[in-house]
């Protein structure tokens, strides 16, 4: 669907390097053009990739609580402590994204990994391991 509706407008922006030639380089709808024309690549592949979202929204969202307690963070206890609090930060907004609760997933993952294999890691992932029985 978004490739028939997107790429009509996306076809209709053609337009706008010839309209650029016509206007002042200093002029506000220039520089507006001017702007638009650089963002052409990222229009084309939300145009033809119907896995791109046009915006990072859900990226913003999930560092919202990282945003609101920055100052917080300073107070970690150390620069080692600060990172592995981001990387449970990531975890967890992983699990969120992919509508796994993050408690269950944690307490699965630390009662397995200690004997879980090495190379089969990633079937650790949020997405992979199945908490229907837990």
């Amino acid at each position: 669907m978004r490739s028939l509706t997107s790429r009509e407008d996306c076809n209709g922006l053609d337009s706008l390097q010839q309209q650029m030639k016509t206007l002042s380089r200093h002029s506000d709808t220039a520089k507006a053009f001017a702007y638009l024309l650089k963002q052409w690549d990222a229009l084309n592949v939300y145009c033809s990739n119907g896995w791109v979202e046009i915006d990072n929204n859900i990226a913003e969202n999930a560092l919202r609580g990282v945003a609101v307690g920055r100052k917080n963070w300073m107070f970690a206890g150390s620069d080692s402590g600060g990172e592995h609090a981001a990387v449970l930060y990531s975890l967890i907004g992983t699990c969120r994204l992919n509508n796994v609760e993050p408690e269950k997933w944690l307490r699965y993952v630390i009662e397995h990994i200690q004997d879980w294999p090495a190379n089969r890691v990633r079937d650790l992932l949020p997405w992979k391991v199945d908490l229907s029985s837990q």
